[in-house]
């Protein structure tokens, strides 16, 4: 069997990952592109698991369900993060998110320690 089909699905799910990845400004599909590059990788170990005679039997569908783990867990993680975000924010666009904190509240912060606060 030649496993041309799967492998070109496989770069297309991913090429559309990466893409929605570095396009898109909404967190949650941020998340979903994330999915379809894991879901990318799923259908890769799986196709290499049936062509490929590994010294291990089934060692790709087994990596295959240790991504499948860590993608829910990522899921859990990101969801969390992104409905704190919307409360604080009211907004889940990435591009508005600040990645440093303000120079006011650093220092602001220090004098409370030092004062005993």
């Amino acid at each position: 069997m030649r496993p041309v089909i799967p492998y070109v699905t496989a770069a297309l799910l991913f090429g559309l990952g990466v893409y929605g990845v570095l396009r898109r400004r909404n967190a949650v599909l941020v998340l979903m592109a994330v999915e379809l590059m894991l879901n990318a990788v799923n259908l890769i170990l799986v196709t290499a698991d049936t062509t490929v005679r590994a010294v291990l039997p089934h060692s790709g569908q087994v990596f295959a369900l240790f991504v499948i783990v860590l993608a829910a867990a990522e899921i859990g993680v990101g969801l969390a993060i992104v409905l704190q975000l919307y409360r604080l924010r009211t907004t889940v666009a990435v591009d508005d998110v600040p990645l440093t904190e303000p120079a006011g509240s650093a220092s602001a912060v220090g004098q409370d320690v030092e004062a005993g606060r």
